[in-house]
């Protein structure tokens, strides 16, 4: 089918024999329109490793309606799948809706499910209720999909199952339906974390902002999506109708990116000028304290020098308070020895105070105070994970998410999805709340080989 026409916002449509009328709010336009769909309703001929057939659970909800259109500009045309399917007949008029009930392998074989059926964060619905739909309904429909051969199986859950100190009922249900999903065999599936989705019109917690004109509307997102992350509908549908290959990993996080947001982007610059102006200036008498206590401690520099990975891939000199005898080899924290480390190396490690002379990487732009940490050229392993992760497209930072959760360079794999993790997650407030569990001790950065 072709997209969808609107009267007032409604989808409206009228085929006949390939040519699509689309009755427009503002009169009638007529263009020819060639069928992408063949066989049944729903089932879609498409490139092998795409998708076959599309069903789709919750598509009267705010995401379902502005993403089961961008899905039929893709070529495909759901099955709509809901407890009240007149209802979704009603909104969208030439797709097919069924109930639960109506589930069989007629519909599921060689399928990919989009289960969309979720009470939200934002409703007032009890824990009991919240777990009926997000953790009943979610097990016993992908029971049901796995029953009649259906392939993938995608829960599109919320940012916030991910948070294990966010206590809720809302992220409490997500987290446990997340995890009951692990436990069914025979099927592919994948838990999809979004972050706030916004499109045509704002939904959610955002969804305050469709009161207001579309300049100031447009205004206030600029802001409250460098604060909190978010998440375009396009890039859902897109993910939907990827190949299979982009579907490898059983837990994804959908947001945008923060590259491309200018007031993240200004905001962070601002904050990183700033810390390492006060460091600079205003703690120059802890600085050179610092130096001396090193120079006259041990034999050696104050400062040390070291070339690391920055951002791209490209290399930088990454500069510290010494905190280990001179001519400790060229090698990962945790691989160093313990006896390596000075006397008064152990005191500025454990207060992070060796990490001061980066306020010069700040200033250079080489680094931002939240961030992956910088690694050794010769950690390949770290490198290559951290590149297939698109990490290296962030600037390494001083502390970042894995370092608070004391996560270390000694498992590169483990250490580059927590870091890619940051990446999808971070905003304004996540590097706030970092920067504040930095200063409070969270974390014990990397740490060195224990002595045998």
């Amino acid at each position: 089918m072709c997209d969808p026409g609107t009267v007032f916002g409604t989808p409206c449509f009228l085929v006949l024999s390939g040519i699509e009328l689309h009755l427009l709010a503002t009169g009638i336009e007529l263009r020819l329109c060639f069928p992408r769909a063949s066989g049944i309703l729903g089932r879609t001929q498409q490139p092998s490793g795409q998708i076959v057939q599309l069903l789709i659970t919750g598509a009267s909800g705010n995401v379902g309606q502005a993403l089961v259109p961008l899905l039929c500009e893709r070529g495909l045309t759901p099955i709509l799948v809901g407890r009240d399917p007149k209802k979704l007949k009603q909104q969208f008029p030439i797709l097919e809706a069924i109930s639960y009930a109506d589930l069989s392998s007629n519909y599921l074989d060689r399928a990919t499910v989009v289960h969309l059926a979720a009470i939200n964060n934002n409703s007032k619905a009890t824990e009991a209720e919240m777990r009926s739909c997000n953790v009943d309904l979610l097990i016993h429909t992908a029971r049901t999909a796995a029953a009649g051969g259906a392939e993938y199986f995608i829960n599109v859950s919320s940012i916030h199952g991910l948070d294990p100190n966010n206590h809720s009922p809302y992220a409490r249900t997500k987290r446990e339906g997340a995890q009951q999903l692990k436990d069914i065999g025979d099927l592919n599936v994948i838990t999809l974390y979004l972050a706030s989705v916004h499109g045509g019109k704002f939904s959610g917690r955002l969804s305050a902002l469709n009161r207001f004109p579309a300049p100031i509307a447009r205004a206030a997102f600029a802001v409250l999506s460098a604060l909190k992350p978010t998440i375009h509908v396009t890039r859902i549908a897109e993910f939907i109708v990827a190949p299979s290959s982009a579907k490898a990993q059983s837990e994804i996080i959908l947001t945008d990116d923060m590259d491309l947001n200018p007031v993240y982007r200004a905001g962070t610059r601002f904050i990183d000028l700033l810390a390492a102006a006060g460091i600079l200036i205003g703690l120059s008498w802890l600085l050179l304290g610092l130096w001396v206590a090193v120079r006259t401690t041990s034999p050696g520099p104050g400062l040390f020098a070291q070339t690391r990975i920055g951002r791209y891939g490209q290399p930088f000199t990454c500069y510290k308070f010494r905190t280990m005898a001179d001519g400790t080899a060229q090698v990962g924290t945790h691989d160093a020895p313990a006896t390596a480390v000075t006397p008064l190396g152990i005191t500025l490690r454990r207060l992070k105070l060796d990490e001061l002379p980066q306020a010069w990487n700040l200033l250079r732009n080489e680094m931002s105070l939240i961030g992956p940490r910088p690694c050794l050229p010769v950690q390949s392993d770290l490198i290559a994970a951290r590149r297939v992760m698109e990490v290296l497209d962030m600037k390494p930072g001083i502390s970042g998410l894995a370092q608070v959760n004391n996560v270390d360079m000694s498992d590169p794999e483990r250490l580059a999805r927590w870091d890619a993790r940051y990446g999808a997650l971070r905003c304004l407030a996540l590097d706030f709340k970092l920067m504040w569990q930095t200063l409070g001790g969270s974390g014990r950065g990397d740490r060195v080989a224990s002595v045998d």
